[in-house]
Order: structure tokens, then C-alpha cells, then sequence
């Protein structure tokens, strides 16, 4: 069997076909600024890259975003480790999205930190689901509570 060998422009094309959102971002004293966004990740979020390149990722976030999660990546990011989490964002239009986040540090030769791949997985349609079962869930329980 031959070896498979991935080529630069290759790459490319793969990046750019994906289905979830990828992006790629550079580390600056407490920011992580966006070097490269996909065609994903614009369609997900409704920004383009010309709107969003050379800016810290947390524009994404609103007031309720959960601080827990942002704790969590952070952390990561400050250890050099890899990080997975699902976050609430927003998109351009205001409207929210929830997203399966996975951040991994890429390495350069000498071993240092050169740039963080973030994918992001719109797990908007299963957050809701489980937000509606869970309310669905209290409802019953007051029901049951209140017949006592």
C-alpha cells in the first residue's frame, strides 16, 4: 500500500471542507488572537474572517456566557494542555449557539507553543433538547410535589 502523504495545499482543501468550525489562533500575553478561520466556522457564527482575523476569540462570549467553561479553557491554555468543553456563544446576529469546543497546542520544532487549533462542533439542537427535558423534568416534579 502506498504512504499517504499531505501536502500543504491539501491540507487546505480538507481544512476548508470541513463541516465543524476551525480555527487557528496565536497566543499574545492574555489573548488568543485568530490567525485563520474556515468557511465552517464562518457559516456557524455568521462572521466573516475579514470581521473577525487579529481578534481575541472572546468576542464570541456574551454576559452569561458560563465562566466555568472559560475558566476551564483558559487553565488549559496557561498549562499547555489540550482542552475539551462545550460553551455558550453568540453569533453575529445576536442569536446563541452552543458549541462542543476542543482547543489542542501545536508545537513547533523546538518544542514551544507556536499556535492553538480550536474546533468547534455546534451542539446547539442536543444543549436545547436538554435544557427542554430537564425543565420538563422540574415540571413533573412540582406536579408531584404539589399533590403531595
Amino acid at each position: 500500500m502506498k504512504k499517504f502523504t499531505l501536502r500543504n495545499e491539501l491540507l487546505l482543501q480538507l481544512v476548508e471542507s470541513a463541516q465543524d468550525g476551525i480555527v487557528v489562533a496565536e497566543k499574545e500575553g492574555d489573548d488568543t488572537i485568530l490567525v485563520y478561520v474556515n468557511p465552517a466556522f464562518e457559516k456557524l457564527t455568521g462572521y466573516s474572517s475579514d470581521d473577525i482575523l487579529y481578534q481575541d476569540c472572546r468576542f464570541l462570549q456574551g454576559d452569561d456566557t458560563d465562566q466555568t467553561a472559560v475558566h476551564i479553557i483558559r487553565d488549559a491554555i496557561n498549562d499547555q494542555r489540550p482542552v475539551r468543553t462545550i460553551l455558550k456563544n453568540y453569533r453575529k446576529d445576536g442569536s446563541v449557539f452552543w458549541n462542543e469546543l476542543s482547543v489542542t497546542p501545536f508545537y513547533d520544532e523546538l518544542d514551544k507553543i507556536t499556535y492553538y487549533i480550536g474546533i468547534q462542533k455546534d451542539v446547539t439542537a442536543q444543549v436545547t433538547l436538554a435544557m427542554e427535558l430537564e425543565a420538563a423534568r422540574a415540571e413533573i416534579r412540582q406536579i408531584k410535589s404539589a399533590q403531595g
